[in-house]
């Protein structure tokens, strides 16, 4: 399959980063209470492995299957891709490694490999459009702005790591870094790819093409003010910045919910994983507006802690940009599997609609776990600041959500698991 098809091969290694970093990660949050060893480097290599490994390749191998349909391109991949999974993982590893030693300058060229990747893949793009009859859509203008947000971010990390800025604009640079990455190149990518993805998912139209215009206005300028923000230390410029971010975000998250209210297939899995991640992607914008306003003054006006600022960031990870996949993979992957396997036309309906089932078993359970163990980290890290990391409520929130993500996690790794390993029937 992967020799012939090759986007799974990056969709399937980005999940294989994806788990390994969730295991890492709650492992790390454990650790916290139970005073399991661990060192201070788990938290950046459990972020990078997420984001670099996980994330960026997913969007590397959904690029790869959205973007000759978009711009209408008869396009038959004739060259490997082997080169640029190397870049990727290799690059994934080499900046694992180079934090986990400690060493910037490890990461700076391993951070580069991962640009030369995109940098390849954005060359490609650039063919294909000028062979394009097709009028280059929004969702392209989505993902370039997308992916000079990423050359941004990953030509910031690079400073960083050859210490290009003073030990007392460090953090401001790694904010900067931060959100263009996860601001600028995976929600843009996110939101363009929506416009199309869920309205296919759901069934439906989108709902306005105006309001896919407001959020392509309001989400890039949003992006930049808020890097300038971080650029110039202002936290107020930083709330005007996130107000901006915000009323794209509104505009984006309306313009989905009436997509889906007027859906064909309004609670199937992957619609549901999709309208969800839409949800907390507001909730975290709006926390970001607080967190932004809270910082005018020194000290802050209301305390936050790391469990606070861990609370506040996984819910993008976690509820907004996992459960995305999640409901990306949920949908895409019976889809291709199906296209790859089976031959006849005739034949592969009845091998999709089994996948599919498969898709939406226990559906509820891995909802309500996910969702409830997102908004259970939001809790743990309000019940950390007022109850302190040892009092009883804090230690029960942490298990109970720690427990809830495992349990959504794993019914969609084991679903993930089944589908790649079914079989259509032979005759």
């Amino acid at each position: 399959m992967f020799e012939k098809f090759r986007p799974p091969l990056f969709l399937v290694t980005a999940l294989g980063w994806l788990s390994a970093s969730v295991l890492l990660g709650l492992y790390v949050w454990i650790a916290k209470e139970a005073s399991l060893p661990t060192i201070p480097q788990l938290r950046v290599i459990h972020a990078h492995m997420a984001l670099v490994g996980g994330v960026a390749q997913m969007i590397f191998g959904a690029m790869l299957t959205f973007i000759p349909p978009l711009l209408m391109v008869p396009f038959e991949e004739k060259k490997s891709r082997a080169f640029q999974y190397v870049l990727l993982n290799g690059g994934t590893l080499g900046i694992l490694v180079g934090f986990g030693l400690s060493n910037l300058t490890v990461v700076g060229f391993a951070g580069a490999a991962v640009g030369l990747a995109f940098l390849m893949l954005f060359s490609d793009t650039l063919t294909m459009v000028r062979k394009s009859v097709q009028r280059t859509g929004l969702n392209l203008w989505f993902y370039g702005l997308a992916v000079l947000a990423l050359f941004a971010g990953i030509g910031l990390a690079e400073l960083i790591a050859f210490g290009a800025f003073q030990p007392d604009a460090m953090n401001l640079a790694r904010l900067a870094h931060l959100h263009l990455n996860l601001m600028g190149f995976v929600t843009l990518t996110i939101v363009g790819t929506m416009h199309n993805l869920f309205p296919t998912v759901a069934g439906s139209r989108l709902y306005s093409d105006r309001l896919a215009i407001a959020a392509f206005a309001a989400l890039p300028l949003g992006v930049a003010a808020l890097v300038s923000g971080f650029v110039i230390a202002e936290p107020l410029f930083q709330v005007i910045a996130g107000v901006v971010l915000f009323v794209g975000v509104l505009c984006y998250g309306w313009n989905i919910l009436r997509t889906w209210l007027a859906a064909e297939t309004r609670l199937s899995l992957p619609v549901l994983h999709l309208l969800c991640a839409t949800g907390w992607l507001v909730l975290t914008v709006g926390g970001g507006i607080f967190l932004s306003w809270n910082s005018r003054t020194d000290p802050p006006e209301f305390p936050t802690g790391t469990a606070h600022l861990m609370g506040y960031s996984h819910m993008a990870l976690v509820g907004f940009i996992l459960q995305t996949i999640m409901g990306a993979l949920s949908h895409l992957l019976p889809v291709i599997l199906t296209l790859n396997r089976v031959k006849s036309q005739k034949k592969r309906r009845p091998y999709l609609d089994s996948l599919t089932a498969m898709v939406e078993q226990g559906k509820w359970i891995q909802l309500a776990a996910l969702n409830l163990g997102t908004a259970g980290m939001i809790g743990w890290g309000l019940s950390a600041g007022l109850f302190g990391l040892r009092a009883d409520p804090t230690v029960i929130t942490l298990w109970v959500s720690a427990s809830l993500l495992l349990i959504g996690l794993g019914l969609f790794a084991g679903k993930v698991g089944r589908l790649l390993a079914s079989r259509p029937p032979t005759e």
